[in-house]
């Protein structure tokens, strides 16, 4: 059997001691030490998530700027066509109507030369008819 005696007492007392000096000197200052290391861990993780949160935001935010400014890229793109497309319309038509006034001018001088010509010789068919009735028959009328 098991006798108890002082030792034991001893020895349970030594081992209380020793519990209470190593829970305060080794184990306390041991568990507030990783009671902070998680506490700063979890700010970091927090800190990482929120900057994730803002990195994607700030991501949306950008690739919205940048569709924003394509489209109105493209609006101004169109309204410059357009602009172009008009103004060369413009133009064509300016020069097709001073084509039309330029042939018009020249078909009213033809018109004009062919009338003038045509009084010039009216007046000078008896001349070439009867110069032509002398070469046919040979003699002076």
């Amino acid at each position: 059997m098991v006798d108890i005696n002082w030792t034991v007492l001893i020895q349970i007392a030594n081992f209380l001691f020793l519990l209470f000096v190593l829970n305060t000197i080794l184990y306390k200052p041991l568990r507030s030490i990783i009671r902070q290391r998680k506490s700063k861990m979890e700010g970091l993780e927090q800190s990482i998530t929120s900057a994730g949160r803002n990195t994607e935001e700030k991501g949306q935010a950008f690739t919205e700027g940048l569709k924003e400014a394509r489209a109105d890229g493209q609006k101004r793109k169109e309204a410059m066509l357009q602009s172009a497309v008009d103004e060369e319309k413009a133009i064509v038509a300016g020069i097709n109507a001073k084509a039309q006034e330029d042939l018009a001018a020249v078909k009213a001088k033809i018109a004009k030369d062919t009338e003038a010509v045509r009084n010039a010789l009216e007046k000078e068919i008896d001349v070439f008819a009867n110069a032509i009735t002398e070469k046919i028959l040979g003699r002076a009328a």
